[in-house]
C-alpha cells in the first residue's frame, strides 16, 4: 500500500468513494453528491498543512483517501485540525484507514498542530475504534445535530493532543 498526497488526477476516484457514502450512509452529513469540478476544487483547497492523501493498492488504484481541514475558522483555533478518512467499501478491514489516519497524525504533528479532532456519526464503531487505536479519546457527544434519511443523528467528538 502506498500513501501519497492527492492530485487532481485522483479527483474521480476520490469522488466515487465519497459519493457512495453521501448517497447511502450517514458517515458524512453531506446530502448532495460532489461533481467532478467540486472534487477538483476540494483537492486544490487541500495543500500544505491541510493536505489530502490517497491510499493506493498494488495495482495503483485509489482505495481510500483522507484529509486535514481547519477545525474552526477563528484564528485562535489555527493550531487545531479535523481529520476525515474514507475507504472504498471493497477494502474495509484491510488496514487502509489505519495507514491513512496514522499518516495524517504524522503530518499534523510535523506541521506543528497541537490538537487533532474527529467528528464521527454516533454508532460508527469502526471509525471510533480506528481513532481510539491511534490515541484519540472521546471528548464529547453532540445530540441530534444532523438530519439525514429522515433520522436525527448524533456526533461523537474525538481528540488527540499531538506532541
Amino acid at each position: 500500500m502506498i500513501i501519497r498526497p492527492a492530485t487532481i488526477d485522483d479527483a474521480e476516484a476520490i469522488r466515487s468513494i465519497y459519493n457512495v457514502e453521501v448517497e447511502t450512509s450517514t458517515v458524512t452529513f453531506d446530502l448532495v453528491p460532489r461533481s467532478l469540478d467540486d472534487q477538483r476544487r476540494w483537492i486544490v483547497d487541500r495543500s500544505g498543512a491541510h493536505a489530502a492523501l490517497v491510499a493506493l493498492d498494488l495495482e495503483a488504484t485509489v482505495v481510500g483517501f483522507a484529509s486535514l481541514s481547519p477545525y474552526k475558522d477563528r484564528a485562535a483555533y489555527s493550531t487545531s485540525v479535523e481529520d476525515s478518512v474514507y475507504v472504498h467499501r471493497n477494502h474495509h478491514g484491510e488496514g487502509v484507514g489505519r495507514l491513512l489516519l496514522a499518516e495524517l497524525v504524522d503530518r499534523a504533528t510535523a506541521h506543528g498542530f497541537h490538537a487533532m479532532f474527529a467528528r464521527i456519526v454516533a454508532g460508527h464503531d469502526a471509525s471510533i475504534g480506528l481513532h481510539t487505536s491511534l490515541g484519540f479519546d472521546i471528548v464529547g457527544h453532540e445530540r441530534e445535530v444532523g438530519r439525514k434519511f429522515g433520522a436525527w443523528l448524533d456526533v461523537v467528538v474525538m481528540e488527540r493532543l499531538l506532541k
